[in-house]
């Protein structure tokens, strides 16, 4: 099916950016519509399920969200994840996003899948990923980046406690929620 963008605009441009189009494009019953939409512009994301085979643990990180004000108390449980810039390769970033959040060198990686975040609105995708680690592998104390205003707490959960959380539908982030029924199905 075909598409064309007739006009595409910036109508906010700061940290996030909100795009705005017309669109020509084909329906499925052979006709055409012109649509107008907007796209929250994001970049792409990295994040990672980490599990410490010596402590039979899973890795997680707790920091502050602000959008997550109105469900909960601002602190969301979430597996390590980070932003990309466009120039990018998504298994560097995602290594160096593990050390500073959490302090732990990665060795291999798992690619689980590529999804969008909200592709009704949003442009972000992001590359989902499994490792395994030991104790050993930690190195530097993580905690995030102070340049970046980061503060983020590692939280050590055996997979009994996560499987628990899990189905008492205690975590609410997608992301993590997605990789730990990947685990589930696969391990």
């Amino acid at each position: 099916m075909k598409y064309s963008i007739i006009a595409e605009e910036f109508v906010f441009d700061d940290f996030f950016k909100i795009k705005k189009a017309k669109i020509r494009h084909e329906t499925f019953h052979g006709n055409e519509i012109v649509v107008e939409r907007m796209s929250f512009e994001r970049n792409n994301s990295v994040a990672i399920l980490v599990y410490e085979q010596d402590t039979d643990s899973f890795l997680f990180t707790n920091q502050f969200r602000y959008p997550t004000l109105e469900d909960t108390d601002g602190w969301l449980l979430e597996i390590p994840a980070g932003s990309m810039k466009p120039v990018d390769d998504p298994e560097f970033r995602m290594r160096e996003e593990v050390k500073e959040e959490i302090g732990y060198e990665l060795d291999s990686l798992e690619l689980i899948c590529e999804s969008f975040v909200s592709p009704g609105g949003c442009s972000e995708k992001t590359y989902l990923y499994y490792a395994e680690v030991t104790s050993a592998d930690k190195t530097t104390e993580g905690g995030g980046l102070e340049t970046e205003q980061e503060d983020i707490q590692l939280v050590k959960l055996s997979k009994e406690d996560v499987i628990q959380k899990y189905h008492n539908k205690e975590f609410k982030d997608a992301k993590t929620i997605m990789a730990i029924q990947w685990y589930l199905l696969n391990y």
